[in-house]
């Protein structure tokens, strides 16, 4: 009785990867494949005339010269023909690969938007802010408040800038997950007044994000030398994991001897609690600095 056959199947996993097309980009290419195309068609004109070449003589060692340097020349412009219709193909399939990707592109937008839009229009009606998605920035010249970013997704919108006399308009807050935005910077002070201070940066993501830097003080006001700049904004906390966002600088005095204002304050870090590994390594520090506090102790009563 023979062994039994075991059929042993290879089955091999096909991993496919993703990749992204900027349609603009290949439009660019074309065109740069074009121009090369352009410089080939006037360096074969320019070579055509080497395709027939005289005799020096009437014997028959120069006619032979002769007509291997034009068989030579009429090789190569029939290569260069190829070469350039190949090129000429090249630069139509690139361009129309180019189209192809921005149609395509342009129609999934549309679905994908509607979905996005139906998802977030009720969260957007009863909590004012949408659940994915940045929030809008902040007009300039409004002092505008930059909108808040998704409750899960999202990043805080910039806060615009503030007219002249007018506080500039504070970062959108991020959700869970998001940057903050920055503050608007503050406008000019009127005349005879100081700058407008600039807006305070938005809050990071609670779990993660970096909170927004302030916005940067007014120049102080013409007509006088005493109108300071404005202040600058603070920069937003971080969340669980992120950094703060650094404060805006202080502006300008309206005059020479004015001096400017101060600088917001940054924001405070992400409040991660310490591993156990950084906790050992601190309580360590501390022991060892009361046994050398001790002993410093011990010599200086001796």
């Amino acid at each position: 009785m023979g062994r039994p056959h075991l059929n042993i199947v290879a089955v091999r996993r096909i991993s496919m990867s993703f990749v992204n097309v900027a349609p603009q980009l290949v439009s660019t290419a074309a065109a740069d494949a074009a121009r090369i195309g352009s410089a080939i068609n006037t360096a074969n004109t320019a070579a055509a005339a080497t395709t027939q070449v005289l005799a020096a003589a009437q014997d028959e060692v120069s006619t032979a010269i002769a007509a291997l340097f034009g068989s030579h020349g009429q090789h190569y412009q029939a290569i260069s023909a190829q070469v350039a219709a190949y090129q000429q193909r090249f630069v139509l399939a690139l361009s129309q690969a180019g189209s192809t990707y921005a149609v395509a592109e342009a129609a999934s937008a549309t679905p994908l938007q509607n979905v996005l839009d139906a998802i977030n229009a009720p969260v957007q009606s009863l909590t004012g802010r949408p659940l994915i998605g940045d929030g809008a920035n902040g007009i300039d010249g409004t002092g505008q408040a930059g909108g808040n970013g998704g409750w899960l997704w999202g990043n805080g919108g910039n806060g615009g800038s503030g007219a002249p006399g007018q506080a500039g308009g504070a970062g959108g807050a991020a959700g869970l997950i998001g940057n903050g935005g920055a503050g608007g910077a503050g406008g000019q002070g009127l005349p005879f007044e100081a700058g407008a201070n600039g807006g305070a940066g938005g809050a990071g993501g609670w779990l993660f994000g970096n909170g927004g830097a302030g916005g940067n003080g007014g120049i102080g006001g013409a007509g006088t030398n005493l109108a300071i700049g404005g202040h600058g904004g603070n920069g937003g906390n971080a969340g669980l994991i992120g950094a703060g966002g650094t404060g805006g600088a202080g502006g300008t005095g309206g005059g020479e001897p004015s001096a400017g204002a101060s600088g917001g304050n940054g924001g405070n870090v992400g409040n991660r609690r310490p591993t156990d590994r950084q906790q050992r390594g601190r309580r360590g520090r501390r022991k060892r600095g009361r046994h050398f506090s001790e002993r410093s102790s011990v010599r200086i009563r001796g």
